[in-house]
């Protein structure tokens, strides 16, 4: 492209990074969406990507954050988390026979008015997107945004602009950022959130597995581990804010254990002095968690920490690149148990609603959690663009292509794709939880 970013009329124009990132002497809003959807939690949720590029761009620009969903916190959870405040609103046409309360999670337009009113108009606003049955919040606020702040131009970026960047041309912004690539700036500007409860971090981008129902590969390419120094700046420049809670991000934290994360605990226990409480909700690669891992996680201060089996279905295994065997998972759960955490810490992801998956296994795989110690926690199949088993569920569905509401988890596999009935993945939910 050329020139300075404008309003422009009809389709949307694609800017690379490069290009975002040489922007001069402009006011620059980062805006995270509110989410429309039935249930969200704060998992630590930050828009991570979005704020590293804010920080990359305040040496030369005047940056602010609207931040839709933690800017609607009403109520504090464990471990620094929030509880967003929410309202219900009308369905979309797609959902209307789904017997559940559909809501919006964040700030309200009226607030986001007064937010904005009382600041100075941008030149320019970067709204990110995560999930890519959430898009109905983007441009819910691409709208709202237009109508305050009519003469900015919206750069629409984040997972579900990269993802499905042809359905996101149809949202109302006037670029479309599909670059993805490493970090531009040595950490977030998480103080532009004042004093965060909680901090975030990546030691690495991308994952050297390819499951086939993951998007990481798709979204990074290229699996790569940032350096240890860069990632220890990352904590420490949190911290000074005021974190006291850090989750990691990463799809594969504790691939290079010797050589990066071991090192990684033991310099943040010798900097904190075990201040820190840690987080891995992501999923762990249990193969690595031998009697020392369990100890160092344990003693490192992590409070929270997601095992990932998926499956004992060989299948279901073999389509996660074989990441796991069940003797690896037991004797994981024997190591974190012994090292100190309880059955209810070791959370183990179990995914159902695959294309082709035999509920009969979803059972099995319940019962073993059980059997080694572990506490069953189901994860239902989302059907993610550019994956393998989205192709599979497409030609089944082809509607996924066009309609990314129909991709949501927690509504597929039961009134979409019909491969599990409401009242058997209740049934399901309950053997989960029972003990």
């Amino acid at each position: 492209m050329n020139g300075p970013l404008k309003k422009r009329r009809g389709a949307p124009e694609k800017i690379d990074a490069r290009t975002l990132l040489s922007l001069r002497g402009l006011k620059i809003l980062g805006v995270n969406p509110p989410v429309r959807d039935f249930a969200f939690m704060d998992l630590w949720s930050k828009p991570l990507g979005l704020l590293y590029i804010l920080q990359a761009l305040r040496a030369d620009n005047e940056v602010s954050l609207l931040d839709c969903v933690a800017f609607a916190a009403e109520g504090e959870k464990s471990y620094g988390r929030a509880k967003i405040k929410k309202r219900e609103i009308d369905k979309p046409e797609v959902y209307r026979g789904i017997p559940r309360r559909f809501n919006h999670f964040g700030l309200t337009k009226s607030e986001i008015m007064s937010y904005c009113t009382a600041r100075d108009e941008p030149d320019v606003i970067l709204v990110t997107s995560a999930m890519t049955y959430w898009y109905t919040g983007v441009k819910w606020i691409i709208k709202t945004l237009g109508e305050i702040f009519p003469d900015a131009p919206v750069v629409l970026g984040g997972i579900y602009a990269s993802l499905m960047p042809e359905h996101a041309a149809l949202l109302g912004a006037d670029y479309i950022s599909c670059d993805r690539g490493e970090p531009p700036a040595p950490y977030p500007a998480m103080d532009l959130y004042g004093a965060p409860r909680y901090g975030v971090a990546m030691t690495s981008f991308g994952c050297p597995f390819s499951c086939k129902y993951c998007a990481s590969n798709v979204l990074w390419p290229r699996y790569f581990r940032r350096p240890l120094d860069d990632v220890l700046r990352e904590i420490d420049y949190q911290a000074k804010l005021g974190a006291r809670d850090f989750a990691f991000y990463d799809d594969a934290l504790l691939l290079g254990r010797d050589e990066f994360f071991y090192p990684l605990c033991r310099e943040l226990r010798a900097r904190y002095s075990g201040e820190l409480r840690l987080h891995a909700p992501n999923g762990l690669h249990v193969r690595q968690i031998d009697a020392e891992c369990a100890n160092i996680l344990f003693e490192a201060g992590f409070k929270t920490i997601r095992l990932s089996l998926e499956s004992i279905d060989p299948k279901v295994t073999h389509d996660g690149s074989s990441k796991v065997a069940r003797d690896e998972y037991a004797a994981a759960v024997k190591n974190l148990l012994a090292a100190g955490y309880g059955a209810k810490e070791c959370e183990t992801y179990i995914l159902l609603g695959l294309p082709g998956q035999d509920v009969k296994s979803v059972k099995e795989t319940i019962r073993f959690v059980r059997s080694c110690g572990g506490t069953p926690k189901l994860a239902e199949f989302s059907p993610i663009p550019g994956t393998p088993y989205f192709e599979e569920a497409a030609r089944a569905l082809p509607e996924l292509r066009t309609e990314p509401l129909l991709q949501n988890n927690s509504v597929y596999c039961s009134y979409f794709s019909k491969s599990i009935a409401p009242e058997l993945l209740q049934q399901l939910k309950d053997i989960a939880r029972s003990r």
